[in-house]
């Protein structure tokens, strides 16, 4: 069940992280292994498994996500640019299965990515 991965346990409290935001809907994170001088995750506290299992219902919810990434990506300083990155599966390099947002930013970006 999604809301055992390791983002249930942050989102819970059980399990300390670098909280940059939190509200109502979603918490935002440093991420551990940060790949990017300024590398975050937007994580919904409704547990989602995954984008691809998202429903209509959700709609409101990643509007919101992606609203909120871009008000960190500004409390950041990042105005040169930033990337917005969702995995998804085991091809898509997804890790954890519960739906979240990469913020990466504060360097150049390269393309394709992965």
């Amino acid at each position: 069940m999604s809301s055992d991965t390791v983002f249930g346990r942050i989102i819970r409290k059980e399990i300390p992280a670098t909280i940059v935001h939190e509200d109502e809907h979603c918490l935002v994170i440093q991420d551990i292994n940060p790949q990017a001088p300024v590398h975050l995750l937007v994580i919904p506290k409704e547990p989602i498994p995954r984008i691809s299992e998202a429903q209509p219902e959700h709609q409101a919810l990643l509007g919101h996500l992606l609203l909120t990434a871009k008000q960190v990506a500004q409390a950041h300083n990042l105005t040169q640019g930033y990337r917005l990155v969702i995995n998804d599966g085991p091809q898509g390099g997804q890790t954890v299965y519960h739906l979240h947002i990469h913020v990466l930013g504060g360097r150049e970006m390269g393309w394709p990515p992965g």
